[in-house]
């Protein structure tokens, strides 16, 4: 695995794509937040619990993690009109075995289904893999967030294991999944792309 990199050099300010730009989240992004949990929808998709977050538990969450030196916390920006759209991170950042958590929200509804959220991933995987010299990406997923599972397979995720009947939700159990890509995996699917 090569050398872990300089501090600096693994937090951008700017990752640019064809469809959305990634920027380092700023203190005005609270208000999206605090909108965002608020949505009984980005909950039900996002959290074990059936509630929004409060406001004062947005507000630690983002001030800790979000806007805190643990995570690598971006911003998703729609690229023709700049409009923040969502975030995306990597969390529990382990250089000595090259792993990382991500975890992404597109928090407008209306930016749902248009690829935007695919891109965003795919971005932060080339991150991962180029400039943080990581060798594992992993994530979770609850099993009734399909369309979130479709846009992890295409960036080419695969299912490595199932927390089975871990959350009660619409009157059901369902299975948390655990997705992951590897290095050699990304490095193969962007040789082909």
């Amino acid at each position: 695995m090569a050398a872990a990199p300089e501090r600096e050099s693994w937090r951008p300010e700017v990752i640019p794509g064809r469809l959305v730009v990634l920027r380092r989240h700023r203190a005005e992004n609270l208000r999206a937040f605090t909108r965002w949990y608020a949505d009984h929808d980005v909950a039900r998709l996002t959290r074990y619990q059936v509630s929004p977050l409060s406001n004062d538990e947005v507000q630690r969450f983002f001030y800790a993690r979000i806007m805190g030196s643990e995570f690598l916390a971006m911003a998703i920006h729609v690229r023709d009109t700049d409009r923040l759209i969502g975030t995306c991170a990597f969390s529990q950042l382990d250089g000595d075995h090259g792993s990382t958590l991500y975890h992404i929200t597109v928090g407008e509804r209306d930016a749902w289904g248009k690829g935007y959220g695919t891109e965003a991933t795919e971005l932060m995987l080339a991150h991962a893999f180029t400039r943080l010299a990581l060798h594992r990406v992993a994530l979770t997923v609850f099993e009734f967030n399909s369309r979130a599972i479709r846009s992890y397979e295409k960036c080419g995720f695969v299912v490595e294991g199932r927390a089975r009947q871990a959350i009660f939700r619409d009157g059901q159990f369902w299975d948390e999944i655990h997705m992951s890509i590897l290095a050699d995996e990304w490095e193969t699917r962007v040789r082909r792309s």
